[in-house]
């Protein structure tokens, strides 16, 4: 009889439990496994395209033209009528019929004019400026006229208002305004108050009459006594109370929305000459003007403008060119060496020191060349627009030297802080 082995049921059971597993180990993987969370990729948001700030959707959309057009502050006379404005000015016509009377109101020719040329802004004089009515409405009609049809651009609407013998609305006895006797008188007494009391008084009635620009305060420190132009204009011939007293007026026209300028660079206070018939000469060292005038202008922020006067300094630059078309003046010493970022205006290009010695044409493209923003009053405005024009087309200046301007000049209407400008649409 055979004998038979008979295996134990727990080495059946454990044979069992190596077979299962055994062919599970030699199973295919399945194809599609689920993912772990590990093996999920990684997803990262594309970078947001920075959001623009309305100047540069504005600046955007402009054609050339148009931005050469607010680089220039003019007279209303000039929008009147470009042409005989500058005859007039230039003395090439003696035709009394030919003569633009001064501008008191907007009529169809500025309307029509301000299409054609969209400038940065225009300069109100004493003979603009009746009485309080009038003015109020000259300004409103001014900024209505800009803004007339959709996309164009506000205007600075610009004043000289020191106080003292310079101020175009108190002198005129029918606005009934706060007058002062100079700003040296109120320098005098070392108390910068009394200088940001005078700036904020400035400040909030040219804010009234529809004013967004002042051409004040006279940072020149008169140093000069046989200086025919500035004298008392300037707030003090000590230059840390001509710079404090220039600060703390500029604060006052600040407080009350109106825009600051400090002039004239770099400095009309030590020179024995007047520009406005002439060019004026400073024969101090880079050194000595570090010292003494440019310390009001040091004062000026990025908010305010800082006008650049046709004064020669040649013991800076080497030779007899204007500071206001002197990029050795404008670039590499107010921009670098004092660090001012904002915007740089010249002093009017119709003024004797200008024009005897460049042409329309000539001075505008210079005064952009040196770093110039604002190109004020030149004697033939047709001419000098055109002159821009050329110039960027033929290469001596680039576009982007003129976007550099007119972002400044649309940033100082528009705001340059898209959060700023959402907040102020939602309030």
């Amino acid at each position: 009889m055979r004998r038979t082995h008979r295996i134990p049921a727990a080495l059946l059971a454990l044979l069992a439990l190596v077979l299962v597993f055994g062919i599970a180990a030699c199973a295919p993987a399945d194809e599609n496994p689920a993912p772990s969370d590990e093996d999920l990729p990684t997803v990262t948001d594309e970078p947001a395209e920075p959001e623009l700030s309305p100047a540069e959707q504005k600046l955007a959309m402009m054609t050339l033209e148009q931005k050469v057009a607010q680089l220039f502050i003019v007279t209303p006379e000039t929008l009147e009528n470009p042409a005989a404005a500058a005859a007039q000015a230039t003395g090439a016509t003696d035709d009394p019929s030919q003569e633009v009377a001064p501008v008191t109101e907007v009529d169809d020719d500025i309307r029509q004019n301000l299409q054609k040329y969209p400038v940065g802004g225009v300069i109100l004089f004493a003979q603009n400026i009746v009485d309080p009515s009038q003015t109020t409405k000259l300004t409103r009609d001014l900024q209505e006229a800009a803004q007339g049809v959709p996309g164009q651009i506000p205007l600075f609407i610009c004043v000289d208002e020191e106080g003292g013998i310079v101020a175009r609305l108190a002198n005129n006895e029918k606005f009934g305004l706060p007058t002062y006797e100079s700003a040296g008188a109120v320098g005098s007494s070392g108390n910068s108050e009394d200088a940001h009391e005078m700036g904020s008084t400035i400040g909030n009635y040219l804010k009234t009459y529809g004013f967004t620009v002042d051409f004040a305060p006279d940072a020149d420190v008169n140093t000069n006594p046989d200086n025919p132009v500035i004298g008392t204009r300037a707030f003090s011939s000590d230059p840390q109370v001509a710079a404090e007293m220039a600060d703390a007026f500029a604060e006052g026209l600040r407080e009350n929305g109106v825009i600051a300028t400090f002039k004239h660079f770099p400095g009309h206070g030590n020179t024995a000459q007047d520009s406005h018939t002439t060019l004026a000469t400073t024969n101090a060292t880079l050194d000595e003007l570090t010292t003494c005038e440019f310390l009001p202008f040091e004062k000026a922020t990025d908010e305010d403008w800082v006008m650049v006067g046709h004064i020669a300094a040649p013991q800076v630059t080497g030779d007899d060119t204007p500071a206001s078309l002197s990029s050795t003046l404008v670039t590499d010493t107010l921009r670098a060496k004092l660090g001012f970022n904002g915007i740089v205006v010249t002093d009017a290009l119709n003024m004797g020191a200008i024009v005897e010695s460049y042409g329309a044409g000539e001075c505008a493209v210079k005064a952009l060349q040196a770093g110039c923003d604002v190109l004020l009053m030149p004697v033939d405005f047709e001419k000098a627009s055109s002159a821009v024009l050329s110039a960027v087309q033929d290469g001596t200046l680039t576009e982007d030297r003129i976007n550099e301007s007119v972002l400044k000049i649309l940033e100082a209407k528009y705001g340059a802080d898209p959060a700023a400008a959402s907040d102020s649409a939602s309030s």
